[in-house]
């Protein structure tokens, strides 16, 4: 894909101290992520994808590499406020739980990483009405957060991601918790931020069904990069894997159900 990198990773490795060994979760991953387009690092549980994504998003540092970000090594200096401030201005998040201020309705919700950023509240408020009403929830702006569906929830993280207008939005694993139409809704609303508001989406997930929105796919096991695949080399991993219970395990080998 010729375009603009928005994201390089650069041959991370991550280890962590585990008593007096390191464990190494992260084995020297390599690859680039460029404007508008929709990325999914797909993994089974435990494979290190969300170690790579907290890398990305600079959470976790690596323990060598880079990781650059819209021109940034955000690594270049141990600062975390400033990591802390690069997130706000320029990444929005999406989790599979939502972590909403209880006290607030879902308008201050979804407007309150703005009013962080020193914006009025009015206008933050007037922003938010506007963001929630082109995701279709602009009715349900006076309610509490917990007074909707799973899956209106997420519509609402998702608005709550927008607000600061990121160039990136990340999900981790955000269909996590709902029901199949829920789930496709959502994966509905991330194809068109891609597509039609030129976001960069990067979606971890272990879930084979939500690969074909993806325009590449990244693959991750055990820490290492297996493949990078897009157009009909996606369907290689349909092919050649599936994934039960966040488990990847090879197609044609048979499965004891009574483990």
């Amino acid at each position: 894909m010729e375009s603009e990198k928005v994201v390089e990773v650069k041959d991370v490795h991550k280890s962590f101290r585990v008593g007096t060994a390191d464990v190494e979760i992260l084995k020297g991953i390599s690859f680039d992520i460029y404007k508008g387009e929709f990325l999914v690092i797909l993994g089974p549980s435990g494979c290190g994808k969300s170690t790579l994504l907290h890398t990305i998003l600079g959470l976790e540092g690596p323990s060598t590499g880079q990781i650059i970000v819209l021109g940034t090594d955000i690594y270049s200096q141990p600062n975390e406020d400033f990591r802390s401030e690069f997130r706000k201005k320029n990444i929005g998040m999406v989790y599979q739980q939502a972590n909403w201020i209880r006290s607030l309705n879902v308008r201050e919700n979804v407007s309150f990483p703005l009013v962080l950023t020193g914006v009025d509240k009015g206008n933050a408020a007037n922003a938010a009405l506007h963001i929630l009403d082109s995701l279709g929830m602009k009715d349900w702006a006076e309610y509490f957060p917990s007074e909707l569906s799973s899956g209106q929830q997420q519509r609402i993280s998702l608005a709550r991601a927008l607000i600061n207008d990121p160039k990136i939005i990340v999900a981790d694993e955000p269909t996590g918790n709902l029901d199949y139409q829920s789930g496709v809704a959502v994966m509905e609303l991330l194809s068109k931020m891609s597509k039609e508001m030129a976001k960069t989406v990067i979606m971890v997930t272990h879930d084979l069904e939500y690969i074909k929105y993806a325009n590449r796919v990244v693959r991750i096991f055990d820490g290492g990069l297996e493949g990078i695949y897009e157009g009909k080399d996606k369907d290689k991993i349909m092919a050649s894997m599936k994934f039960k219970r966040g488990v990847e395990v090879e197609v044609g080998v048979q499965e004891n159900e009574n483990k």
